[in-house]
């Protein structure tokens, strides 16, 4: 795996191109961002990058993640995150090393994640698009509800309990999302801001993780080699 940046939605605008085309972009506050550790194979077993991002106030953090920061360097950071990297690969990084937008240049489409807005105890209709029950004669103040769901809790070889992954109403949103092969619109070095278009999970002012795309589209995939020539 490649390395990966920290970040904060900032929010949408819109930039226009060379020939007038108006195009919708999220803005990104991509890092900048502290390695506060590198993990080797001869100590950890494994290469890892370990990288903070966002100032905090000491009295806001605990002791322990002040001194681990203190050791790399760096003042308390807010947010911690760890990537792999090849044995071979961990030797590029050191601790207190500022990690910028920078070095996303060049780079064609990324990957964002994040966590998506929680919509609370949502039915089955908003959350999984169900249809409902009929609106007409007989269906008295059920018409959101899910239907019968005995179908999987029989005898008939389908044991007694319901099927794991039965689509049903819960808590929706709130999850890991990754949104894959985002197009990098712009970068502006002097501000760390990234902008790319395309869905980016989340609401304003979230953390968001930012890697170079791991998995590309045919189209997509041959145009990162057509810029490689």
């Amino acid at each position: 795996m490649g390395f990966a940046l920290l970040g904060k939605k900032v929010g949408m605008t819109r930039v226009y191109t060379d020939k007038g085309v108006s195009l919708p972009v999220t803005v990104i506050q991509c890092g900048p961002c502290v390695v506060t550790q590198v993990r080797t194979q001869e100590n950890d077993g494994f290469g890892a990058v370990q990288i903070g991002f966002e100032d905090v106030e000491a009295r806001n953090s605990t002791i322990p993640m002040i001194g681990h920061d203190f050791k790399a360097g760096t003042a308390p950071k807010r947010h911690h995150r760890e990537f792999r990297v090849d044995a071979k690969d961990a030797v590029e990084y050191q601790p207190g090393q500022a990690l910028t937008v920078e070095k996303l240049a060049g780079t064609l489409y990324v990957d964002v994640i994040g966590t998506s807005k929680g919509k609370g105890f949502a039915g089955v209709m908003k959350r999984w698009h169900f249809k409902g029950l009929f609106a007409s004669h007989g269906t008295e103040r059920k018409h959101r509800s899910p239907g019968s769901i005995g179908s999987l809790c029989s005898n008939r070889g389908f044991g007694g309990g319901l099927k794991k992954g039965k689509k049903m109403a819960g808590h929706m949103g709130d999850e890991r999302v990754t949104a894959r092969s985002l197009d990098v619109v712009q970068i502006i070095p002097d501000k760390n801001l990234l902008l790319v278009k395309g869905t980016v999970p989340g609401g304003k002012n979230g953390l968001v993780e930012i890697r170079p795309a791991v998995r590309l589209y045919k189209s997509k995939a041959n145009k990162v080699k057509a810029a490689a020539k």
